[in-house]
């Protein structure tokens, strides 16, 4: 993959978050939703297309996964 420039993209931890170093950071850059881990910010990325991103939200919210 393309290497991004990710400096403009503002990253956020989940409102679900105990503040812990057990999340996930997401952001947006264009089309593509972007995925980090809190621990590792500088680890990388992982890019995923809208479409992609809202059935893997979708399947969260109806527990599809032990979250």
């Amino acid at each position: 993959m393309a290497s991004m420039d990710l400096g403009r993209v503002v990253f956020r931890k989940s409102s679900y978050s105990d503040g812990g170093n057990g999340c996930v950071e997401t952001g947006t850059l264009g089309s593509q939703h972007l995925v980090r881990d809190s621990k590792n910010p500088e680890g990388g990325v992982l890019a995923l297309d809208r479409d992609v991103w809202s059935a893997l939200v979708s399947r969260i919210r109806r527990g599809a996964y032990d979250l």
